[in-house]
């Protein structure tokens, strides 16, 4: 491939969603079937009169997104699966099928395949979907696996980025940060291993942390929660990038500008303790950590009846005027402009 060094543009000067924005600026829709494209957490597409089908696609590429120096094979099917149908239950609807595509080098045996797979056909099991199709080639190095999810919703059901207005509740599900702090551990242990061979892990007996990274839930109670109330929230967004930047998101589709309240973003105690043993800030752990896979989202002030008693849903913010911007209240009564620094792709 040759290039013209005068016209390059470096992908990283972009980011990622500046590279979507590029890229997907001459887009256009030819069918009336397509409700919604690109920039939200799943394509809408209409499916008979009253239903429609959601779709996303999520790859997952080894050494950027995982590390199988401590990420079993098994752990990851079951993560890829859990990545990509969160991506559904954040358009407030229900996942149904799944395709998984797979790119593998010849260092990788046919046990190691079927251990992958074990983890994919559990997460399965789980959620109730099937795996229909997929595709398999061969990779010069490394492992790279592509999951579609397929889901469905009734239409007047479904929830998107660009519903919030001023005076909506923020709400996030959950706890947030630990998925990050599992990482570090792992990270850690990992370059320790690396230095000596002979070490045994240190782990922190930190199961729960570990396991938020390693096995991951999405949150499919919470879309069940939002039926058994008749409450549809007015949007949504799941954490993969990190808290700050899923609410730049909202922010930016819905056209608002959002008031988070530091004292109200939800950590485990285990996990701010250890935030501070690793001399990290616990609210950038939370801010920015990302893969909490917890959702995001926005509700009518008339609805707040509905969720305040809701044990595993936190009130942690409102939506504001777009002209306020994003902001955090901090723990200390002082207003300070939020800036988003979770994973970025780029």
């Amino acid at each position: 491939m040759i290039e013209d060094s005068d016209k390059r543009t470096e992908i990283g000067a972009l980011g990622e969603f500046g590279l979507i924005d590029k890229l997907l600026s001459k887009n256009q829709k030819r069918n009336a079937t397509t409700l919604l494209g690109p920039n939200d957490d799943a394509a809408i597409f209409k499916h008979g009169e009253n239903k429609v089908s959601v779709v996303s696609t999520d790859m997952f590429m080894e050494k950027i997104h995982f590390d199988l120096m401590y990420f079993p094979l098994k752990h990851l099917g079951y993560k890829v699966v859990v990545a990509s149908i969160s991506d559904i239950y954040a358009m407030n609807a229900t996942p149904k099928q799944i395709t998984v595509s797979v790119a593998l080098s010849n260092r990788f045996s046919v046990e190691a395949l079927e251990e992958l797979y074990e983890g994919i056909y559990a997460a399965c099991k789980v959620y109730n979907i099937d795996l229909v199709g997929g595709d398999t080639t061969s990779s010069t190095s490394g492992l790279a696996i592509s999951v579609t999810a397929i889901g469905s919703a009734d239409a007047g059901k479904i929830v998107k980025r660009d519903g919030a207005k001023p005076g909506d509740i923020l709400c996030v599900s959950g706890d947030l940060g630990s998925a990050y702090l599992g990482l570090q551990i792992l990270e850690r242990e990992k370059q320790l291993y690396l230095s000596n061979p002979g070490i045994k892990p240190d782990l922190e007996d930190e199961k729960y942390i570990i396991g938020r990274q390693l096995k991951p839930e999405a949150r499919k109670d919470i879309i069940q929660f939002f039926a058994e109330q008749q409450l549809i929230p007015t949007s949504m967004i799941d954490i993969s990038d990190g808290l700050a930047s899923e609410l730049f998101h909202i922010a930016k589709n819905s056209e608002v500008g959002i008031i988070l309240e530091e004292g109200n973003v939800p950590m485990r105690q285990e996990a701010e303790l250890l935030a501070i043993k690793f001399k990290l800030d616990p609210i950038t752990c939370a801010l920015s950590g990302g893969e909490d896979y917890e959702l995001l989202f926005t509700i009518d002030p008339t609805d707040f009846d509905k969720i305040q008693f809701a044990t595993d849903i936190k009130i942690i913010g409102e939506v504001v005027e777009e002209g306020e911007g994003v902001k955090l209240h901090t723990s200390g009564g002082n207003i300070k402009t939020l800036t988003a620094q979770g994973w970025k792709h780029f």
